[in-house]
């Protein structure tokens, strides 16, 4: 939270634009990050636009904290995506759309206009924000590396043995791999008690991300995208919850 010379909350306008310097510094980084995510085809057009736009407003609303946060989700889910391709099979790590940014990076974002506007619980709102990126990071490594390092596979609400690969189905190495992934952003946020309230968001949100895909997303009631935005919610709340 940005406040002027007499320690008054500023105005939503300057705090999205809180200065020259920072707004040419992140919005760089940000448009270059999202035109080579383009040109590699991991992102739309459209998905490179959203993420310009979520990552700003993430900044606006979290400081860099919350863009470092962001952006260490981002490469991790990049290289966990990216490793052991060929054991995931030809389709796998198809282009994202704008949905896909939505459901990894929305929740976050409306929390950080809520951190905006609430100038009273910015702190609870940033805490959220973490629980939310340590969820949706959980979910990435835990579901893309677990394919690649999970020796027994099962479905997580019959604990009988499945596939990898299908909804709902979890390993034992890719959750510990997930935790690890919470951890990290846990480690980035790391105010007091934070590191182990974000740590178990994250890891609470990736539980319930397998729970919807054995259930909801199994019989064609929800896509992935929904399970996904409904993962980073249950981290952020999580986080709440434990605050």
């Amino acid at each position: 939270m940005l406040y002027n010379e007499n320690k008054n909350p500023l105005p939503l306008w300057a705090m999205l634009f809180p200065s020259l310097f920072n707004t040419i510094i992140i919005l760089t980084v940000l448009i270059i990050v999202a035109v080579l995510s383009i040109i590699t085809k991991k992102l739309t057009v459209a998905a490179g636009i959203a993420a310009i736009v979520v990552g700003w407003v993430i900044f606006a609303g979290a400081g860099y904290v919350g863009e470092l946060q962001l952006f260490t989700f981002f490469v991790l889910s990049v290289l966990a995506t990216r490793h052991g391709r060929l054991l995931k099979g030809k389709d796998h790590g198809e282009i994202r759309d704008v949905w896909q940014v939505f459901a990894n990076g929305g929740v976050a974002a409306i929390l950080a206009v809520l951190a905006m506007i609430d100038y009273n619980h910015t702190e609870l709102y940033t805490l959220m924000i973490a629980g939310s990126l340590a969820a949706a990071t959980a979910d990435t490594l835990s579901s893309e590396l677990g394919m690649v390092y999970g020796r027994r596979t099962f479905n997580i609400l019959t604990f009988r043995r499945e596939e990898k690969g299908l909804d709902g189905v979890i390993s034992i190495e890719g959750t510990l791999i997930g935790a690890f992934g919470a951890f990290i952003i846990a480690f980035i946020y790391m105010w007091d008690r934070s590191l182990w309230v974000i740590t178990l968001a994250g890891v609470g949100g990736n539980v319930i991300d397998s729970v919807l895909g054995a259930t909801l997303e199994r019989r064609k009631m929800i896509g992935n995208s929904t399970v996904n935005f409904l993962n980073t919610l249950a981290g952020g709340l999580i986080a709440w919850w434990l605050f």
